[in-house]
């Protein structure tokens, strides 16, 4: 009989550092909303609020129900936002949507804790140096700048990276020696494969990774903890954590049961259907209802199609495409960008990076491989990224390199998780080193505290590189935005509008108009394709007067296009350089 160890002081003091570090991050997520909300800055990123509006029109439309969730955009973030933008209040300055990403990252905080913690302890209960090393982990995580800024927002880094990082959490747990961990770890790969498209590749890897250990004869030593997956049988006991590596004596051996082969088959049943469920079922989402399995990848709003809008005979396509490695490059430089300013401190992460990865592979054969292995899956990043922007359609522009511009440069925060756990896994390394005296202990870990600091300094000097994007890339949008916004607000409460939501959805949400008196894209039955003839939408195109008393249309969208030819009263039309002209009618 195993006795609880849930009361022993050890523990007890673990909750509680869990407990203290939640707090922190709270205080840190709150304080930091409060300064961005003060500021109105956090709905610069026009993808936040679109985010914000798919999920608002869900129970706010003409026609309102799952369906308005659409393509591309993944549904859990939108699903999530949803009761707290019931409010209109909430809605209309964007709260709502914040939420949600607030949340995910005190459970990204306490996850880089538990993750590190766990795969650097050698006991059950860990010690020190393992405590330290995943306060570091944690503490850079934390209040890395750009994250603070990201997890203000409706966007959905934040939320991705605490599914992401809890799902390599449990990942580690089940090998070490928490059966139930496995499917804690498939859910939380369905959630983040709900999200983001980066889970699919993660749940590939970790499902290949699973099956490579499980079944392939790896060539390790017979005392390996690699041959003590708690699923496969293995001269080196039943799990794979350091307390149970070693073959048990006779007397002491545990008693095999048939019924654990067969909990141990369902475990792994469970991991693998988990691991699949969610990009199957978005795959059938879009065959049934866009007839195109495919419809995020390659439909007319995916990635793909948008490039092609953009490009030019002199601008044929973005840095990276077509060449993985290029691409690769570009992601890891956004990377880079989000960790510091100082071209110098960026590169100091790389080298971190690059000794805490040939630390854990030359550990791999050692007896502590199973607690390390997990953290391999927080590189995955970067051969998704590589192939997203070589082959997907995903541009990456870092303000260093060509084309000397911000787009897409957030997506570097996905290597955050891997550069904090690299400091941490050098840090825990070296208070255990018994070669080094106290005095080198001291300068290792104050080395460690000064690149932190010089690179969160220099960030916020110049100001975090995700907020910049915003600022940049959405100014004439966000004016634009502004200035119809103004006139919404003078049109009669019982009037109903046609305008295309793809492009300023923001007016509509600053001015306070539901959404549920506009006539837009979504309101058709969108497995009619290529069109709905009965559909209102359709409809209302052909004969804007028949159904709306007013028309919001910026030159090129489907509504402008409609309404050449057709007899209507301009009452304004708004100019904003760099932006398509919008213009507002009276059709009455």
């Amino acid at each position: 009989m195993v006795k609880s160890r849930t009361n022993s002081p050890a523990t007890s003091g673990s909750y509680s550092e869990v407990r203290l570090l939640a707090w922190l991050a709270t205080c840190v997520s709150v304080l930091s909303f409060l300064f961005y909300y003060q500021r109105g800055e956090i709905l610069l990123y026009g993808d936040a609020v679109a985010h914000i509006n798919i999920a608002r029109r869900v129970f706010d439309s003409k026609t309102p129900g799952l369906l308005q969730l659409g393509t591309v955009w993944l549904p859990l973030p939108h699903l999530l936002m949803i009761p707290f933008l019931i409010s209109g209040e909430m809605w209309r300055r964007g709260a709502g949507g914040s939420i949600p990403s607030m949340v995910a990252y005190v459970f990204g905080v306490v996850g880089m804790f538990r993750l590190v913690r766990g795969a650097l302890s050698r006991n059950d209960e860990p010690d020190s140096a393992a405590r330290v090393a995943a306060w570091t982990a944690a503490s850079v995580y934390a209040v890395n700048p750009n994250l603070i800024y990201m997890q203000t927002t409706a966007m959905g880094e934040a939320v991705y990276l605490a599914f992401f990082i809890w799902a390599v959490v449990y990942f580690g747990e089940s090998m070490r020696e928490d059966r139930k961990a496995l499917t804690k770890c498939g859910l939380c790969l369905a959630a983040a494969c709900l999200t983001r498209y980066d889970g699919w590749f993660l749940a590939a890897a970790m499902a290949a990774a699973f099956v490579l250990l499980t079944f392939v004869p790896t060539g390790l030593p017979k005392n390996s903890p690699m041959l003590a997956f708690p699923w496969k049988s293995g001269p080196g006991g039943r799990f794979w954590g350091a307390k149970e590596i070693l073959p048990q004596p006779a007397s002491k051996a545990p008693d095999k049961k048939p019924a654990d082969t067969r909990h141990q088959r369902i475990a792994i049943l469970k991991f693998l259907l988990l691991a699949s469920a969610a990009p199957s079922l978005w795959l059938a989402y879009n065959g049934i209802v866009y007839r195109n399995p495919l419809e995020f990848e390659n439909g007319p709003y995916s990635a793909r199609a948008i490039e092609r809008k953009t490009q030019t005979p002199s601008n044929p396509g973005h840095p990276g495409s077509g060449n993985p490695l290029l691409a690769g490059m570009y992601f890891v430089k956004s990377g880079e960008a989000n960790m510091a300013e100082n071209s110098s401190l960026q590169r100091l992460w790389v080298l971190v990076g690059f000794a805490a990865l040939i630390g854990v592979v030359l550990r791999l054969r050692s007896r502590q491989a199973a607690t390390l292995v997990p953290l391999l899956f927080l590189l995955v990043s970067v051969p998704f990224y590589a192939l997203s922007v070589a082959y997907g359609g995903v541009p990456i522009f870092v303000p260093a390199w060509w084309p000397f511009t911000h787009y897409n440069v957030r997506y570097g925060l996905q290597l955050l998780p891997a550069f904090a756990t690299s400091l941490a896994v050098l840090v825990g390394r070296a208070l255990r080193s018994g070669q080094m005296n106290t005095k080198l202990r001291t300068a290792i870990l104050s080395t460690a505290l000064a690149l932190v600091m010089a690179s969160y300094i220099s960030v916020w000097n110049a100001g975090p590189v995700s907020l910049a994007e915003a600022q940049i890339n959405m100014r004439g949008r966000n004016q634009l935005e502004r200035q119809l916004a103004d006139w919404l607000r003078r049109l009669p409460s019982d009037s109903t509008l046609l305008m295309y939501l793809g492009d300023h959805v923001g007016a509509l949400q600053q001015a306070g108009t539901p959404l549920r008196r506009v006539i837009n894209e979504g309101n058709h039955r969108v497995w009619k394709q290529p069109s709905d003839p009965e559909g209102l939408w359709e409809r209302a195109l052909a004969n804007p007067a028949e159904y709306a008393d007013y028309v919001v249309a910026s030159e090129g969208d489907p509504v402008w296009k409609a309404m050449q030819g057709v007899h209507r009263r301009e009452l304004v039309e708004i100019h904003v350089a760099g932006q398509a002209h919008a213009s507002l009618y009276s059709t009455r």
